[in-house]
């Protein structure tokens, strides 16, 4: 049950109590952005994302977004920079996502995956990033924003 800021009562309203997750822009020394393909079960197909994971107890988002970067691509880099922090489904949930920029990411370690993670990594040139956005096989609505804002970050846009 929730109250309403008019009063009103709604019974069976839930909202996802978390700590949040990251996403993390990673460029490399040759300015390609590391992507991940994997299969998620929500939307049952595979899906092209960039690096993203949520955020464990006791963990800042920073050590999320290093953390994930690594395990999910075997790819380090420079510190974590924050770019953006937004509201994920201010709707259902409480959490947010941050936005982190990783600069000279190198590959100098193996993957280390969850459970339910098996996870492809590629490599993409920024315009070839623009074409995926444009064409649809980059279309998780968080990951779209994500690399808008890197880009208008970087003045690319």
């Amino acid at each position: 049950m929730i109250e309403l800021p008019d009063g009103s009562i709604i019974d069976n309203y839930y909202v996802r109590e978390t700590l949040g997750f990251t996403i993390v822009f990673a460029l490399t020394p040759d300015e390609r952005v590391i992507l991940v393909r994997q299969y998620k079960h929500g939307a049952a197909r595979t899906v092209l994302e960039l690096p993203a994971g949520a955020i464990d107890e006791g963990e800042t988002a920073a050590e999320c977004a290093k953390r994930e970067l690594a395990e999910e691509t075997g790819y380090v880099g420079d510190e974590p920079k924050l770019v953006r922090t937004y509201l994920a489904d201010p709707t259902n949930s409480n959490g947010s996502f941050h936005l982190f920029m990783v600069r000279n990411a190198e590959l100098r370690a193996a993957q280390s995956f969850d459970l339910t993670e098996d996870i492809a990594v590629e490599a993409a040139s920024l315009g070839e990033l623009r074409a995926m956005l444009r064409d649809g096989r980059i279309d998780t609505g968080s990951h779209v924003a994500s690399i808008y804002a890197v880009l208008d970050y970087l003045g690319l846009l």
